[in-house]
């Protein structure tokens, strides 16, 4: 179902972030993950506004140190978790009304990206702190709605010019688990990857945990050998 933004309402996402070794996804969220609650304990407090929140699937690792998580989007998630639907970029907010601004993997979904950067500021209080998450390697997702990917000299530019002080910007991962996890996702393509091989080495990883091997083994070679000239994410600390 379509709204009047064009965007699809009730679109499946990202429950929580403590994905099995057994999913597709395991290697990106692994980090995401981990990045998020070094983090969370450190900079969030007070109110907390999630931007393009989805499910809210890292809401739990706020609540020992917020008073309050609320989340937005421009539509309604499938669990029905957004409390205000509004676009990134017109956040229907009281300026300095939260002490901290989450979002993650939504930037590259929002074609005024200056613009949904300079409302977090808005609305963010003095001295508070903007957690941002976003990708630099992924392939095409939620088309026609993905518009960017960014460096991190490009983040450091747009936040910096909205008024932002960068604490820092960190690679969530290096090559090896970008390279691991983009060609796993060729593997379960749904852009029509579909030829009798891949249909034989996607059911050899499942029917015998291939996968989980495959993305333990990943984790530790780009612990072990880490290199981040490719990265999957960043993750990105700003300060009003």
């Amino acid at each position: 179902m379509e709204n009047s933004s064009g965007r699809e309402e009730g679109i499946k996402r990202l429950t929580h972030g403590d994905l099995s070794a057994k999913d597709q996804y395991y290697i990106a969220t692994y980090f995401i993950k981990n990045d998020i609650l070094n983090v969370a304990s450190k900079y969030a407090k007070g109110r907390l506004l999630d931007i393009g929140c989805g499910n809210k699937p890292y809401e739990a690792y706020f609540k020992t140190v917020t008073d309050e998580y609320v989340g937005c989007d421009i539509v309604q998630s499938s669990e029905n978790a957004v409390d205000y639907l509004c676009p990134a970029n017109q956040l229907s907010f009281p300026d300095a009304s939260f002490d901290t601004v989450f979002s993650t993997q939504v930037l590259e979904h929002v074609a005024d990206t200056k613009g949904m950067i300079n409302e977090a500021y808005r609305v963010l209080d003095k001295g508070g702190y903007a957690l941002f998450t976003v990708p630099f390697s992924w392939e095409l997702h939620e088309e026609p709605y993905d518009f960017f990917r960014f460096s991190k000299y490009g983040l450091k530019t747009i936040f910096e010019e909205q008024g932002f002080e960068i604490i820092t910007i960190k690679s969530n991962g290096g090559k090896w688990a970008a390279i691991f996890q983009l060609w796993l996702n060729v593997l379960f393509s749904v852009r029509n990857y579909n030829t009798f091989r891949a249909r034989v080495v996607k059911w050899l990883f499942i029917r015998f945990r291939l996968i989980v091997v495959y993305n333990k083994f990943s984790i530790w070679l780009d612990k072990r050998f880490f290199d981040d000239i490719l990265t999957l994410n960043y993750l990105v600390i700003a300060k009003k």
